[in-house]
Order: structure tokens, then C-alpha cells, then sequence
């Protein structure tokens, strides 16, 4: 048993899909980094300085606790308080399309790498041979 679970870790698609959820998930933090720091100012900027991680619809009939004249969401969740945080859903629907358009640009361009790759390189010895045994038979017939 321990060998077959060493042969299975030796596969190139353990170790693969094991860098490419770490590499993922730091690149999750850069992207939302990116969108927090730089894209959603922007956004604020653009929308008369609207702050969307501060907007929101509270659904009690009880003030919400503050901490520096700002809601303290970790104190809402705390209290159970009902509130839709709908600017969050903008700031994580920002980040989903940003991490899916460099995904496909990186997609894109490592299909056209390959893809250039495979025209540059010969066939193999054996797949000439065979064309050609192919092209003599058809002239035989």
C-alpha cells in the first residue's frame, strides 16, 4: 500500500494540481489586493468617492455598533444582526471577473505558445516513415 501511494504522489498530476492550488490562492490575495487597493479607490472615485465595503441595507430595528464613526461589521456579525453587505458583493464580484480575465489571458497565451511550440517542431522519425509508406501505398492503388 505505501508504494502504491508513493507512485501515486510521483504522478505529475498530484504535484501539478498541488502547485497550482498554492500558486492559485496567492494569486487570489495579489488580485484582491489589486482590487482593494487600487481598483475599488477608483471606482469610489469615479462614483463621487463612494466607499463600497462600507455599503450596506440594516434589516434590524437596533442601531449598529460603530468603531471610529464607521460599522463595525465583525461587532454585526458578533450580535447576529441582519444585514445585506451589498458593497462587498461589488468588491468580490470585481475580484471573481478580474482573477477570470487574467485567467483567460494567461489561457490564451499559453495555447498559442503550445500551439506555435508543436508547429516548430519536427514530427517524429516514425510518423515521416509512415506518411510516406501512406502516400507510396495510395500511389500503388
Amino acid at each position: 500500500m505505501w508504494k502504491d501511494f508513493k507512485a501515486f504522489l510521483g504522478r505529475g498530476n498530484v504535484l501539478d494540481l498541488a502547485i497550482g492550488v498554492i500558486l492559485g490562492a496567492a494569486f487570489g490575495k495579489i488580485v484582491t489586493t489589486f482590487t482593494e487597493g487600487i481598483i475599488m479607490p477608483i471606482v469610489g472615485l469615479v462614483t463621487g468617492g463612494t466607499d463600497f465595503k462600507s455599503k450596506f441595507i440594516n434589516l434590524s430595528s437596533v442601531p449598529l455598533p460603530m468603531k471610529d464613526g464607521v460599522v463595525d461589521f465583525e461587532a454585526v456579525k458578533k450580535a447576529g444582526l441582519p444585514v445585506i453587505q451589498y458593497g462587498q458583493l461589488v468588491s468580490d464580484i470585481l475580484n471573481f471577473v478580474i482573477v477570470g480575465f487574467v485567467m483567460f489571458l494567461l489561457a490564451k497565451w499559453a495555447m498559442s505558445y503550445f500551439a506555435k511550440l508543436a508547429a516548430a517542431t519536427p514530427p517524429p522519425p516514425t510518423e515521416t516513415l509512415l506518411t510516406e509508406i501512406r502516400d507510396l501505398l495510395k500511389v500503388k492503388k
